[in-house]
């Protein structure tokens, strides 16, 4: 009897299915996009600019190719702001949604891919952590959304509404779109509220509340105010972040805005230091700042907000473990510490190629952009700081980029959105090697 030889079953790893579910929706949002009754002039928006606008949305960006608010339908700014609510979640996260309410049981494996999906720290509870994912940001969106009514309702009526939940939506998933370019005067963000400290307050709040990530929120709504009781990981963000919002602010306030009232240059220090941290709103002419304040931003920009959140960038856990192992290095310790707690030597390790890697992309793609467009380096490397860390600011040159540079901004957004290490992962694989080659000493520095 003939035997033939049984062929094993592929099965996907939690990071290939978190990439592929990425780029499946960000296609339907193109084709969507694409549409003639997705543009206000019913006409068919070439494949790679709505690929572009799917890409920012989806991965939460907010670099634009056309002008939100004056090219854009009804429909095609609603398939936007549904892209933005995906992508802040995480596709899956709103798949798990879709299917607890439809009473369908969560697999193993699914459990496990949520659980890389949303950086939970362990599978148990994680039903639980989407349920609560998806009411905090139901209640922060809904209440950003009231707040900013009575501003847009007095500027445009009952379209408002839209205006209010579309701006609230898309700062709480850190993405940057905004509705109010107009055909003679477009891609101008929100700079004509500039003055306004109702409506920058709750943009800068929201966008803060979405990059604190899930499981902080966890541990302020568990604990309140009890704050040696939240999980490590929790303060180091929120410390991390407070240190990354206050001394920006300093500098913009002493250095950078020096002219008009003293309330005009906190709401500038203040909205232009929270907004680098992947946001893509802004209320100043970033092209007119001094070249320190941009390398400044750019700098923000990478770091970017917190794992588990709506945010992209390296992250304020990774800029944190990599400070501390510096401390430890020079006090001749063995291991990082935070809070008297040591660090696994794993974080240290994965934190270094984390920043490698989204250094390695911002430089790469701003030599092959400054080398197809002849432009000036700086400029390029805002730009691609913008991207790869998923923030959406820009000096101005995207709309006018070619198809090579879009797609290497495509390319950087996505590349940043999922995360670096999810991409390695998915390709080679997750499984540690158990061999070990002999051990040899090396000089550094």
């Amino acid at each position: 009897m003939i035997q033939y030889p049984r062929y094993k079953r592929h099965r996907f790893s939690s990071f290939q299915v978190i990439i592929a579910g990425f780029a499946a929706v960000d296609l339907v949002g193109a084709l969507l996009l694409m549409l003639p009754i997705a543009a206000q002039q019913r006409c068919v928006t070439p494949f790679h600019e709505a690929l572009f606008t799917s890409t920012s949305a989806l991965c939460v960006t907010g670099l634009v190719v056309q002008d939100t608010g004056s090219y854009w339908s009804a429909f095609g700014q609603s398939v936007i702001l549904l892209l933005i609510q995906i992508g802040g979640l995480g596709v899956i996260t709103v798949g798990a949604a879709f299917a607890l309410l439809s009473g369908r049981k969560i697999s193993l494996k699914q459990r496990s891919t949520m659980q890389e999906a949303t950086a939970a720290p362990q599978m148990g509870g994680i039903v639980r952590l989407t349920g609560f994912i998806l009411r905090i940001t139901a209640l922060f969106e809904l209440v950003g959304a009231a707040l900013l009514l009575p501003t847009f309702c007095a500027d445009y009526g009952l379209r408002g509404i839209w205006y209010a939940l579309f701006h609230s939506i898309s700062a709480f998933c850190n993405a940057g779109f905004d509705l109010l370019g107009t055909e003679g005067a477009k891609f101008v963000s929100l700079t004509r509220y500039a003055g306004n400290p109702l409506l920058t307050t709750v943009i800068a709040a929201l966008i803060v509340f979405g990059g604190l990530g899930f499981l902080t929120w966890e541990d302020i709504c568990t604990y309140r105010l009890d704050f040696h009781r939240y999980r490590m990981q929790s303060k180091v963000i929120l410390v991390t972040t407070a240190f990354l919002l206050v001394l920006p602010t300093l500098y913009f306030y002493c250095f950078e805005f020096t002219a008009g009232s003293a309330r005009q240059r906190i709401l500038l220090s203040m909205f232009q230091s929270v907004t680098p941290r992947t946001a893509g709103f802004n209320t100043a002419d970033l092209a007119a700042m001094g070249s320190t304040s941009q390398a400044l931003m750019v700098v923000l920009m990478l770091l970017g907000g917190s794992p588990g959140s709506t945010a992209g960038g390296m992250k304020t856990t990774t800029f944190a473990v990599l400070l501390a192992n510096m401390w430890a290095t020079f006090r001749r310790r063995e291991d990082a510490e935070f809070f008297g707690r040591r660090i696994d030597g794993s974080a240290v390790k994965n934190a270094a190629t984390i920043a490698g890697m989204y250094l390695t992309l911002f430089f790469l793609g701003a030599f092959v952009i400054a080398a197809a467009e002849q432009l000036p380096m700086s400029v390029c490397l805002y730009e691609t700081a913008s991207a790869v860390a998923t923030v959406g600011l820009t000096l101005g040159i995207t709309p006018q980029l070619g198809i090579l540079s879009q797609g290497v901004l495509i390319a950087l957004m996505f590349l940043g959105r999922v995360g670096g290490l999810t991409l390695i992962y998915a390709a080679f694989g997750s499984s540690p090697a158990h061999s070990r080659l002999p051990q040899e000493k090396i000089a550094i520095g």
